[in-house]
Protein backbone atom coordinates (compact mmCIF):
# COMPACT_ATOMS: atom_id res chain seq x y z
CA UNK A 1 0.00 0.00 0.00
CA UNK A 2 1.24 3.35 -0.65
CA UNK A 3 2.07 5.76 1.66
CA UNK A 4 0.00 9.10 2.12
CA UNK A 5 1.27 11.95 0.60
CA UNK A 6 0.24 15.94 1.42
CA UNK A 7 0.12 17.81 -1.56
CA UNK A 8 1.30 21.63 -0.71
CA UNK A 9 -1.99 22.74 -1.96
CA UNK A 10 -3.80 20.71 0.63
CA UNK A 11 -1.23 22.46 2.63
CA UNK A 12 -2.63 25.59 2.11
CA UNK A 13 -5.65 24.98 2.47
CA UNK A 14 -5.24 23.45 5.43
CA UNK A 15 -3.01 26.26 6.72
CA UNK A 16 -6.08 29.08 5.76
CA UNK A 17 -8.64 27.00 7.78
CA UNK A 18 -6.80 27.60 10.81
CA UNK A 19 -6.05 30.80 10.13
CA UNK A 20 -9.58 31.22 9.88
CA UNK A 21 -9.97 29.42 12.75
CA UNK A 22 -7.17 30.87 15.09
CA UNK A 23 -6.11 34.38 13.42
CA UNK A 24 -2.80 36.22 14.22
CA UNK A 25 -3.06 38.41 18.04
CA UNK A 26 -1.64 41.35 19.35
CA UNK A 27 0.29 44.46 18.01
CA UNK A 28 2.87 42.20 16.12
CA UNK A 29 0.22 40.09 14.69
CA UNK A 30 1.96 36.68 15.75
CA UNK A 31 0.93 33.31 13.74
CA UNK A 32 -1.21 31.16 16.28
CA UNK A 33 0.56 27.95 17.54
CA UNK A 34 -1.64 25.83 15.12
CA UNK A 35 -0.49 27.99 11.92
CA UNK A 36 2.89 27.76 13.06
CA UNK A 37 3.03 24.51 12.97
CA UNK A 38 1.41 23.74 9.41
CA UNK A 39 3.90 26.45 8.63
CA UNK A 40 6.91 25.25 9.04
CA UNK A 41 6.29 22.68 6.68
CA UNK A 42 5.04 24.68 4.34
CA UNK A 43 8.43 26.96 4.28
CA UNK A 44 10.51 23.61 3.50
CA UNK A 45 8.34 22.28 1.23
CA UNK A 46 8.53 25.80 -0.59
CA UNK A 47 12.56 25.71 -0.01
CA UNK A 48 13.22 22.45 -1.31
CA UNK A 49 10.43 23.05 -3.65
CA UNK A 50 8.47 19.77 -3.05
CA UNK A 51 5.07 19.69 -4.67
CA UNK A 52 4.35 16.47 -1.61
CA UNK A 53 5.77 15.38 0.76
CA UNK A 54 4.95 11.57 2.74
CA UNK A 55 2.40 12.36 5.62
CA UNK A 56 4.77 9.93 7.61
CA UNK A 57 7.58 12.76 7.52
CA UNK A 58 5.27 15.39 9.38
CA UNK A 59 5.27 16.28 13.12
CA UNK A 60 2.87 14.66 15.02
CA UNK A 61 1.30 18.10 16.06
CA UNK A 62 0.82 19.41 12.36
CA UNK A 63 -0.06 15.72 11.15
CA UNK A 64 -3.08 15.79 13.70
CA UNK A 65 -3.85 19.89 12.31
CA UNK A 66 -4.01 18.40 9.04
CA UNK A 67 -5.90 15.42 9.67
CA UNK A 68 -8.10 17.33 11.86
CA UNK A 69 -8.71 20.14 8.68
CA UNK A 70 -8.97 17.69 6.79
CA UNK A 71 -11.95 15.50 8.69
CA UNK A 72 -13.82 19.16 8.00
CA UNK A 73 -14.03 18.65 4.26
CA UNK A 74 -16.96 15.77 4.47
Amino acid sequence: MDEPSISLTDLEQAINYWRLQRPATGEECALSPEVNALADLYALMIYHRAHEVPAAQMETQARQLFDSWKSTRG
